[in-house]
């Protein structure tokens, strides 16, 4: 916002300390004159007749003495309180260039004020902090920018080689091509929707209801069960009812993609994914477990990002975008929930997703 320019905050410190310095000084000779003062205002001498007592008389005298400390205080308050005025606001001059690189993009430079623990380090530390949080997001947007990219193009690619192979081929079978487009054309129409389902949850522009995830994750177990019996994977639900307060559609594509994730990331044949809800206090839990190849924490830990997937897909045809588990986490923290993905030891994937209860509930 626009202001008018004003005194600088060091000149107004330095003003402070110089004008609480003189004034220290006129309370002081002020004391000392009044303490000279009632030790005899005035005295007679022997004829009876009234004169000054001493104390007048070295009132009257000090005072030249009492303007040349008056002035030498002054003047010592505000080379003084310049100087120190300096030396405190020194951490915020630091403080406040790292702002300034911050603004131009450069968002790698830190503070690192050395010394003991004070208001000034706290601020900036928690500056640093913030730094650290922001460098960090900014290089995984630029990073989903770029993955996004790619795998819209990938598509755009494909069907760019199919349409120059059916132009430079008349006698091409089209109905082959037609099936080929089609399989793209989905899968960008997939991608385009989880990216927009993604934003849609980084914005949290949604209306909180009042949801039952456990019928919630029923709902979701039901509707992939199909898919399930394709692979020769069986799905076991079981749990209580786990009031939360959220977006019902949000809440049912976490539980779709987990249960989606579980299925297509299992083994070939003779596969388990439980899907269990339960309650805790002060908090609803849903954990959805599969069986599968053995995993690393350190790959596990690569699972939530974007366009990351953790295993081939088994089967083609159910092959995704890679924003499965991207989106569980983006709906999750939108929700004021935290996840959980642990490796079990036999292999396979437990995660957990635990929300805030209903208030009530």
């Amino acid at each position: 916002m626009p202001r008018q320019p004003g005194l600088s905050v060091r000149l107004k410190l330095t003003l402070s300390y110089a004008g609480f310095l003189v004034l220290a000084g006129v309370l002081l000779l002020v004391g000392v004159g009044l303490f000279l003062l009632r030790q005899g205002w005035l005295q007679t001498n022997e004829s009876g007749a009234w004169r000054a007592s001493p104390g007048i008389d070295f009132v009257r005298g000090f005072g030249p003495v009492a303007a040349v400390i008056m002035v030498f205080l002054m003047v010592f308050g505000l080379v003084g309180g310049w100087f120190l005025a300096g030396r405190m606001l020194a951490p915020l001059d630091r403080i406040a260039h790292a702002t300034r690189t911050a603004a131009t993009g450069s968002l790698s430079h830190r503070i690192r004020m050395p010394g003991r623990k004070d208001e000034f380090r706290e601020l900036a530390d928690a500056f640093d902090t913030m730094l650290a949080q922001l460098e960090a997001h900014v290089a995984e947007q630029q990073r989903f920018a770029a993955n996004a990219s790619h795998e819209l193009r990938t598509p755009l690619a494909i069907s760019k080689t199919l349409l120059d192979v059916a132009r430079a081929d008349p006698n091409h079978d089209t109905g082959e091509l037609v099936d080929r487009l089609h399989t793209v054309n989905s899968r960008a129409i997939d991608l385009t929707e989880a990216l927009l389902l993604l934003s849609r949850a980084n914005q949290r522009s949604f209306t909180r209801e009042h949801v039952d995830l456990s019928l919630v994750a029923e709902e979701a177990a039901e509707t992939l069960q199909p898919l399930a019996d394709k692979h020769g994977v069986a799905v076991e639900t079981s749990g209580d009812i786990t009031p939360t307060s959220g977006s019902p559609a949000l809440l049912l594509q976490l539980s779709l993609n987990l249960v989606h994730n579980a299925i297509v990331h299992n083994v070939p044949e003779r596969g388990t994914v439980r899907v269990h809800t339960g309650a805790r206090p002060g908090a609803v839990v849903l954990t959805v477990e599969n069986t599968g190849e053995r995993l690393t924490p350190e790959r596990i830990a690569t699972l939530t990002e974007p366009f990351r997937r953790g295993t081939e897909r088994i089967h083609t045809d159910q092959a995704g975008v890679g924003l499965g588990l991207a989106i569980v986490r983006t709906i999750t923290e939108a929700h004021d929930g935290t996840l959980t993905l642990t490796p079990r030891p036999a292999g396979g994937l437990c995660v957990t997703v635990e929300l805030p209860a209903a208030r009530g509930g």
